[in-house]
């Protein structure tokens, strides 16, 4: 694996975000800010900080999940309940271009630090809201987490057989999807108007309405007087065809096969000698059979000689990897999708990237995740308290630094 980053790509660079969320969504969202330029002070409480910073094995000194989500910030460790520590949030404010919070909604607004109170401070600020249900409605201070919000989309009732039950997914589809990523849309959207008109914005991202274009081929149909939804088994992309469906080869492990478009399924039946297939590729009447002597085929061989024999088949099929060969793999180990931050104890620390490219460059790994407080004497003095007011808010602890939490 390369990892390789063929270029500094930084088009985010001298933007200010203030990062007040903890656990996923936020940390990603603003952290892919970092990869690519933007300035991250990741705001955290003076005790303990963000909860990820416990999760997994430890390395110097944080957890595994901490690091995947907090390279390229700085730490500041402030007691936001105190008044002198929400002056020195307003302060920052006032340099800011982007603020991310992730409380339930309303606990900023009691805090002084709601949107009303900061646009007033930095009119130009883009100020956004992460939360389950959305700052507004009868959800809004429902506590959720990414089980709850798949499952009030509709997605967790699609993924279940027409006589089964939901499959729950082994990754955080509404915090990420409906968090971080539609996150990041709306702040460079907000961007843009403010570049345009000097005016910031308040982004309500809800993570259970941010799975909504998720639904967008599934809802399709709902049309008609008689809904015909892709449950497992039932639909196109579901598993009911041969020509779209998972198979165990000869070693146990499996294949996909991808082959929706008639000529991909031509190509697939000729290469594996079966060209009596093609024209049964949506017989109803074939569909169970169909899929049994597919099945029986893939079991001939290993899942390394049908990923060796499709190599130079233009049919759509692929194989299902693990997550410990997907960094190696060609489509991902290139162009920096994966950072490697180099040795640790016990091999490489690989990070996931984002995947995009600028000029062939991906973003990059500027700085290490940092340690609760880091830097929280090097932002007061940027903010321009002189070092007698320093010493003395870190002696009441209205601030902390990394010193005192080793």
């Amino acid at each position: 694996m390369s990892g390789s980053n063929p270029a500094s790509c930084q088009p985010l660079e001298g933007l200010l975000v203030l990062d007040l969320t903890r656990l996923l969504p936020g940390p990603l969202c603003t952290m892919m800010l970092g990869d690519y330029g933007a300035e991250v002070i990741k705001v955290e409480d003076t005790v303990a900080g963000d909860p990820t910073r416990f999760v997994g094995p430890v390395i110097d000194g944080s957890g595994a999940f901490f690091r995947q989500l907090n390279r390229n910030k700085k730490s500041l460790a402030v007691d936001l309940k105190n008044k002198k520590g929400c002056e020195l949030l307003v302060r920052l404010v006032k340099k800011a271009d982007i603020l991310v919070e992730g409380f339930r909604p309303g606990v900023m607004d009691r805090l002084g630090l709601g949107y009303s109170e900061l646009s007033s401070v930095n009119p130009r600020l883009i100020y956004a809201s992460i939360s389950g249900y959305g700052q507004k409605g009868p959800y809004r201070s429902r506590a959720g987490h990414d089980i709850n919000y798949t499952a009030l989309a509709g997605l967790l009732d699609l993924s279940a057989a027409a006589d089964g039950a939901p499959v729950m997914p082994a990754v955080q589809i509404a915090d990420i999807a409906g968090g971080s990523l539609t996150a990041i849309n709306g702040i460079m959207f907000a961007l843009y108007r403010c570049e345009k008109s000097g005016r910031g914005s308040h982004v309500d991202i809800a993570m259970t309405r941010g799975l909504l274009p998720w639904l967008t081929y599934a809802s399709s149909g709902l049309t008609g007087q008689n809904p015909e939804l892709p449950r497992r088994d039932s639909g196109y992309i579901t598993g009911a065809y041969a020509c779209y469906n998972l198979y165990k080869t000869a070693d146990g492990a499996y294949m996909s096969l991808g082959a929706l478009e008639p000529q991909f399924w031509q190509r697939f039946c000729e290469a594996v000698g079966r060209p009596q297939w093609t024209s049964l590729q949506f017989d109803p009447a074939s569909r169970r059979s169909l899929i049994e002597e597919v099945q029986a085929l893939f079991e001939e061989r290993s899942r390394a000689e049908w990923e060796k024999f499709f190599a130079e088949v233009d049919a759509c099929c692929e194989p299902v990897l693990s997550l410990q060969e997907v960094p190696d793999h060609p489509v991902c180990s290139e162009g920096g999708y994966w950072l490697n931050s180099g040795e640790i104890k016990g091999g490489p620390e690989l990070m996931t990237g984002f995947p995009l490219l600028f000029d062939g460059a991906a973003g990059e790994r500027r700085l290490n995740p940092p340690k609760l407080g880091e830097h929280t004497i090097e932002i007061l003095r940027s903010a321009g308290y002189e070092e007698g007011n320093i010493e003395e808010m870190i002696r009441v602890g209205v601030v902390a630094t990394e010193q005192e939490k080793q």
